[in-house]
């Protein structure tokens, strides 16, 4: 026998799963994942754009969190307890279940969808771990050479790029942010093939920058700098980055690779119900209830957001081979627009403009009509087409996700990183960051600035991830403002190298060391949300 930590209910020796509580009370093996590409697919010739998608072999399974073994019982409990309370309710008068249905139809749905549902993702709270991204590189004709650029991950916070949440009227000093993603070090290594390390660079992570004409120079003779963010070749084009200048001669192996350690917390920007009270951020959450209309989004923020991320089309992917690809995110195919009507209209009365549940039900509508797809083509479906096929992989639902907010002017855009399931293995991953404005009459009563009065969050529609951020989502970088689309064009094309026999491997994830975690464990249902 033993008690649950958090709810102090006597559990039995073994069991992992509070039933009294629900809170997960041991390590939790993942059984399940959803199939996962690289956000970007593209042909790698003398100017490679990230890597192809991978073979069926080697395709790389990314966390969802189900468990068979440890679930069964609990699934049989739970269909029998949705029995019983079926039966009990036909049994009721047909007076007694009108009114039931009348008062009180909306919770008991959610309920019935709650004991009922299977399938669930566990996570840690916080994890401290280093991520390894490394790249083999091969020579097998002349002397041929490298260029590439690494973006430099930096801590992430619950508003990102800010210090302070909300603002307040009275006096009140303003609401510092969390920090969902902190940087501890970063490291380069250089080998040759083999397992001993030729060369270790340190990259400072506090934003300074050594120059071209200070770079280091590996034992092998490769240049390493990091420039800060330019227009010259010699800088950075995203951010600050590692800029690598690689010379291969015939034969020759280079192996590097860039590790970066970071704790990693759990967050939410969604003040729900299922939301579990461990996570962070509740105190300045949004729900359906606090939710300002569309008219407020231009309100928040100086109206930066609704500026920079609420055009209807974004990312214009250019032609190759005579084809042309067009926009990644499209607001203004019809698909999209049929799309968003049917999505506004199944909203009950009071909430078609309701921008909170209006992003939400396109997360559910998501969830439910799309389906994954491990054969993704390339290049990747735009917005609009993975609507028409109804199926699509990380980037390409994050296409049609986006779309779909933006044809209501709600501003997405991009974030970009790595996914695991376990620690063991990662698989790099592009998902959505959105912003919500709260409603005028609840930023009142709460005493906020009106302009600082919204949310920024993260939404992994493939991963089943409302609102939240979890310590296995590893950020790279999240997308800044751009109007010309040079920063995104820059991400997806990251360098490029002599077509003379050099082979560039597609970057191999892992983790580096032990990972470190605290703080307990939390589930996390893929049940739609009953907006009333």
């Amino acid at each position: 026998m033993g008690t649950c930590p958090y709810c102090q209910s006597v559990t039995y020796t073994g069991d992992t799963i509070c039933y009294s509580c629900g809170r997960i009370l041991a390590n939790i093996r993942s059984d399940k994942f959803a199939m996962e590409q690289q956000f970007h697919r593209g042909d790698l010739d003398t100017t490679f754009k990230m890597t192809k998608k991978p073979t069926k072999g080697g395709v790389v399974q990314t966390h969802t969190g189900r468990n068979v073994n440890i679930m069964k019982n609990r699934r049989n409990k739970t269909r029998h307890l949705v029995l019983l309370f079926f039966v009990a309710f036909i049994m009721l008068a047909p007076q007694v279940r009108e009114n039931v249905f009348e008062k009180w139809a909306p919770g008991i749905q959610e309920y019935v969808m709650l004991m009922a549902e299977a399938d669930l993702a566990v996570y840690n709270n916080v994890a401290t771990f280093t991520v390894d991204r490394t790249i083999v590189v091969t020579n097998s004709g002349s002397v041929g050479w490298l260029y590439e650029d690494i973006v430099i991950p930096t801590d992430v916070e619950s508003l990102n790029g800010q210090d302070t949440d909300f603002s307040y009227v009275n006096g009140d000093l303003p609401s510092p942010t969390s920090v969902i993603q902190e940087v501890l070090s970063v490291n380069l290594l250089f080998t040759s093939g083999g397992s001993v390390v030729d060369d270790m660079i340190a990259i400072p992570i506090d934003g300074s920058t050594l120059s071209y004409d200070d770079k280091k120079v590996t034992t092998k003779g490769h240049y390493v700098w990091w420039p800060g963010y330019g227009p010259d070749n010699r800088s950075c084009h995203v951010g600050n980055c590692v800029k690598l200048e690689l010379h291969l001669q015939p034969g020759e192996t280079v192996v590097f690779s860039f590790q970066a350690r970071v704790t990693s917390t759990s967050y939410s920007w969604w003040d729900g119900s299922r939301v579990d009270t461990i996570i962070d951020g509740l105190d300045e959450a949004i729900n359906v209830d606090n939710s300002g209309d569309f008219s407020d989004i231009a309100l928040r923020g100086g109206g930066e957001r609704a500026q920079d991320f609420s055009s209807p089309y974004w990312y214009d992917r250019g032609t190759r081979s005579g084809v042309a690809h067009g926009y990644a995110i499209n607001a203004q195919e019809q698909i999209v627009l049929e799309t968003a009507e049917l999505i506004s209209s199944s909203l009950p009365e009071g909430l078609q403009d309701n921008a909170y549940a209006y992003a939400r039900a396109t997360f559910d509508y998501m969830h439910k009509y799309i389906t994954y797809d491990k054969n993704a083509p390339n290049p990747a479906r735009s917005g609009p087409l993975c609507l028409t096929e109804s199926t699509g992989d990380c980037d390409e639902q994050t296409n049609a996700f986006l779309s779909l907010l933006r044809a209501k002017n709600i501003p997405g855009w991009y974030v970009f990183g790595a996914l695991t399931g376990d620690y063991n293995y990662w698989e790099a991953h592009g998902w959505g960051y959105i912003m919500l404005p709260m409603s005028e009459s609840w930023c009142e009563s709460q005493n906020i600035e009106l302009d600082t009065c919204f949310v920024e969050g993260s939404v992994d529609v493939v991963n089943n991830k409302w609102l939240l951020h979890t310590p296995n989502a590893y950020i790279a970088w999240v997308e800044e403002a751009d109007s010309t689309g040079t920063l995104l064009n820059s991400y997806y094309s990251p360098g490029k190298y002599s077509s003379n026999g050099l082979v560039r491997a597609p970057p191999h994830y892992s983790t580096i060391g032990d990972v470190d975690t605290s703080g307990g464990k939390y589930q996390v249902k893929p049940v739609k949300e009953i907006l009333r």
